[in-house]
């Protein structure tokens, strides 16, 4: 008998969760080489990057070029400035971060984090800064850029806003499609895949390659903050349809399936395939995309998948991409495999292992050591 026919209402079902409202975000500082290198600049001559916006937080980077104090002389000295007026401070992690330039695998260029300085938490009141007096020194930042390539100073925020609750529709294991109130499965990714596949309303075009592929800024800006800021910076803004992005140092197939999981977010079937090589390539490819563009599940599922990838062939080459963009437990796994009795020694003789040496020194070191052991 139903729950109608006996005179009953029916159960009530429903849940929540308590969830951490974390937004985050990550602002990028260009300094022109020539005025690191300026040796007249004065001690406490401050500049401030243009103001960008985290968490609906409005703030800015100022940086002493030549040290804010006289006992931080021949330092950069940097700061977070929380450029508005709140009612009560803000909460926040902060981690300031060098990053230079260089090419990676497959003819991909990447920004390697040579200097880094993290506070877990740190309270800012109304046009309050804090930072570092004592960065880095002049002279160290100078070896490491690029001769005459700008310098980038990342500012990378997490504010921590109160936890709040959410609401979640428990479902009924029995619930039938067809009946009142119950919902069918969402079809969003299959039509924004297809939106992607006809190019109907695309606003712009990557040249990648001999290949050119039409998109739309609106959905790339929501889905990667170096698009957003690519596609939407003061140059496009007023740019109508028909902007051409070209896009270097990256295979068309491997830029398609990054275009493919902003809009459906789903790899692509040569990473599920039978064929391990081919579906580890991929993940390799796809997660310095992912590093690229800011996408950090993206770059998650691939460190996922490559994981499961490591063997005696790639564990070398594998291990080079999780130091180079900092991917820890991909890295622990190779280690862990690496360490592994037997597997050192057909590691080092592999053909990955000599790009190994040049990329990541220092842990080339310690796996000769090991084995001399």
């Amino acid at each position: 008998m139903s729950p109608a026919a006996s005179g009953r209402d029916p159960p009530s079902r429903s849940s929540s969760a308590i969830v951490a409202d974390r937004p985050s975000g990550y602002h990028d500082l260009k300094i022109d080489a020539c005025l690191l290198a300026d040796k007249s600049v004065p001690t406490g001559a401050v500049l401030l990057s243009c103001p960008f916006t985290v968490g609906n937080h409005r703030w800015r980077i100022q940086i002493y070029l030549n040290g804010n104090t006289p006992e931080a002389a021949g330092y950069v000295s940097v700061y977070l400035l929380l450029d508005e007026d709140v009612a009560k401070p803000v909460t926040a992690q902060m981690q300031f971060s060098v990053m230079v330039e260089r090419r990676a695998l497959f003819f991909l260029k990447w920004k390697k984090q040579v200097v880094s300085m993290k506070k877990e938490v740190i309270t800012l009141a109304s046009q309050h800064s804090i930072g570092y007096l004592k960065f880095a020194k002049r002279e160290t930042l100078l070896n490491k850029q690029r001769k005459g390539k700008p310098l980038t100073i990342r500012c990378s925020i997490v504010v921590h806003n109160a936890s709040r609750a959410v609401e979640a529709a428990e479902k009924s294991p029995k619930a039938d499609a067809s009946a009142p109130g119950v919902s069918p499965a969402s079809n969003l990714s299959a039509q924004l895949g297809h939106l992607l596949s006809t190019g109907r309303g695309a606003d712009v075009e990557f040249k990648v390659g001999s290949e050119t592929f039409a998109a739309h800024r609106a959905v790339l800006a929501a889905r990667s903050p170096v698009f957003a800021a690519e596609l939407f910076s003061a140059m496009r803004e007023g740019d109508a349809a028909g902007v051409v992005v070209r896009v270097d140092d990256m295979e068309p197939r491997v830029f398609q399936a990054l275009l493919r999981f902003a809009y459906t977010d789903s790899l692509p079937p040569e990473t599920a395939a039978n064929k391990r090589e081919e579906g580890g390539a991929m993940c390799q490819h796809l997660l310095v995309a992912a590093d690229r563009y800011g996408m950090e599940r993206l770059k998650l599922i691939c460190e996922d998948k490559l994981c499961r990838h490591v063997d005696v062939g790639t564990a070398a080459i594998i291990l080079t991409l999780a130091e180079q963009h900092g991917c820890s437990r991909l890295k622990k796994a190779c280690l862990d495999f690496v360490c592994a009795p037997g597997n050192l020694k057909a590691v080092v003789a592999s053909n990955g292992f000599e790009h190994l040496s040049t990329s990541c020194p220092s842990i080339t070191k310690d796996l000769i050591a090991m084995l001399a052991s």
